[in-house]
C-alpha cells in the first residue's frame, strides 16, 4: 500500500500563477471608475470585506457592491453593477491560468490512482470560473472557502477535505505557497504539508495573505510533487 493515497493542492500561487498586486490594484481601479467611486474608497472597502467575500457572507458580486455603495453613502446603481460584473468575471478568468506543469502533474497522480483534492480560499467568482479551466476532472473533492464557510487555516476546512477523500491525515501531503499559514494549518491537521517556492517569482501575490516562514519540505516546481511520492 502507498504511504500517501492522496494530496490535497492550493490553487492560487500553488496550481495556478501568482496575480500580482500592481495588476489586481490596476483592474480594482477599472472596477471602481465603471461604479462611479473613488477608486480610493472602493479599494479600501474591497479589501475590507476580503474576509466576508472568502467566507461567502457575501453570496455573490452584486451583494459585496451594494453593500459598499451603502459604506460610501452612494445611491445603488444595477446597470454599473452589472458592468463591473463583467470586469470581475474576467479578472478572475484571468487568475486561473494553470501553470505550465499542473495539467500534466494532476494527470499523472490520476492515472496512478492517487486521490487529489483543493481546499482554496476564494470569493463566488472563482466558482463561477473553476468549470471553464481544465481543473474539475482531476478532484475528487474540492473545498472552496465561500462555499462551506471556513478559511484556511482552521482545522475544519481540512478535515472536511480529509473526510471527502477518505484518508487519514498521516496518509495525505498539502501542497500550497504558503499563504493564509495554510501549512501550518495542513500540518497541525496531520498531514505532510509542502512548500512550493518558485525560484525568481513575483512574491507580491494578491492572494498570498498572511504568508508563513517555513522550515519544512520546500520544492521548487510542481513536476517535482512526483518526486514526493516515490
Amino acid at each position: 500500500m502507498k504511504k500517501h493515497g492522496a494530496l490535497i493542492f492550493d490553487l492560487f500561487g500553488t496550481l495556478v500563477y501568482p496575480v500580482s498586486q500592481k495588476e489586481h490594484r490596476r483592474m480594482l481601479k477599472e472596477m471602481a471608475l465603471t461604479l462611479a467611486i473613488s477608486p480610493d474608497d472602493f479599494i479600501h472597502h474591497w479589501t475590507e470585506t476580503a474576509d466576508a467575500r472568502m467566507k461567502g457572507t457575501f453570496r455573490n458580486f452584486r451583494e459585496n457592491i451594494e453593500y459598499i455603495y451603502q459604506q460610501i453613502g452612494a445611491i445603488i446603481d444595477q446597470t454599473r453593477i452589472s458592468l463591473a460584473t463583467r470586469i470581475r468575471l474576467a479578472m478572475v478568468q484571468n487568475e486561473v491560468v494553470p501553470r505550465a506543469d499542473a495539467v500534466e502533474v494532476l494527470s499523472k497522480l490520476k492515472s496512478e490512482g492517487y486521490k487529489t483534492g483543493l481546499i482554496s480560499d476564494c470569493s463566488h467568482e472563482a466558482t463561477k470560473v473553476w468549470d471553464n479551466t481544465p481543473f474539475p476532472t482531476f478532484f475528487y473533492t474540492t473545498m472552496f472557502s465561500c462555499m462551506v464557510g471556513i478559511t484556511k487555516p482552521n482545522p475544519r476546512i481540512y478535515q472536511l477535505a480529509l473526510r471527502q477523500l477518505n484518508i487519514e491525515p498521516r496518509n495525505c501531503i498539502y501542497i500550497g505557497d504558503g499563504g493564509s499559514r495554510e501549512l501550518t494549518g495542513a500540518s497541525q491537521a496531520g498531514m505532510q504539508a509542502v512548500l512550493l517556492q518558485i525560484p525568481n517569482e513575483v512574491k507580491a501575490d494578491m492572494y498570498k495573505i498572511d504568508s508563513e516562514d517555513w522550515d519544512g519540505i520546500v520544492i521548487t516546481s510542481l513536476s517535482h510533487v512526483l518526486n514526493l511520492l516515490k
